[in-house]
């Protein structure tokens, strides 16, 4: 049974969805305080996060901006926060999907299923790109120029699309739909700060720009030597 945890400072609604995740084979626990959350990952191995946006002592960036220190756990944020502003400066800090406050418990459930999706995989073999770049699928590490990249579920799987792509023109509608099938949202926001942030984790080990932006069309993954 996959092992989701919820942050979130909200006791009555934590109990809530613990039971309804129950009739969905889903195995939820709940901390209520930053400290405890950030402490209850670093001890226990979860599939997914959900995260409450606003927190005692410390708010929902911060967390996440913490816990992407040490781990690469599919992270979803919880938030009455619906500025498109708010959402982007999540999805900067590490997040890879947002829900806001007031929410149905059965879209939540889809997200949480939707993020499960990506990280589960019955194949491990390696994907081996032309420029240096070599995907493990199995485990979902990523080595460019001999160097371990740390990428989160979502960048993993947006440079995983690209590769399997590559010297083609992709739009983001074509990468959302890759991604998430039917049940992506339009944000296109989302893509391209994803996007920025797998460009300046490769930068970091190669001096190449692997990712091509070609305007008013989308992207491609360059895989010229």
């Amino acid at each position: 049974m996959n092992k989701i945890l919820i942050l979130d400072d909200d006791i009555k609604l934590c109990e809530k969805l613990v039971k309804y995740f129950e009739g969905f084979n889903l195995n939820l626990s709940s901390v209520h305080h930053p400290h405890e959350g950030i402490k209850k990952l670093q001890a226990e191995k979860y599939d997914v996060l959900i995260l409450d946006g606003m927190l005692p002592d410390m708010d929902g960036l911060e967390v996440c901006k913490k816990i992407r220190e040490f781990s690469n756990i599919p992270i979803v944020f919880l938030t009455g926060k619906v500025e498109e502003s708010d959402k982007i400066l999540g999805l900067e800090y590490g997040a890879d999907d947002y829900v806001t406050k007031p929410f149905s418990p059965r879209e939540l459930v889809a997200r949480i299923k939707s993020q499960l999706r990506r990280i589960q995989t019955k194949n491990s073999k390696s994907i081996l790109a032309g420029s240096g770049i070599e995907l493990n699928i199995g485990n979902y590490t990523a080595i460019c120029n001999g160097e371990t990249i740390d990428l989160t579920a979502t960048e993993f799987e947006i440079l995983k699309f690209l590769i399997e792509h590559k010297g083609a023109v992709k739009s983001r509608e074509d990468i959302m739909e890759g991604l998430y099938g039917d049940t992506w949202e339009a944000f296109d926001r989302s893509l391209d700060i994803a996007i920025s942030r797998v460009r300046k984790k490769l930068k970091k080990v190669h001096e190449k720009e692997f990712i091509k932006t070609v305007r008013l069309k989308g992207y491609m993954f360059v895989d010229e030597n």
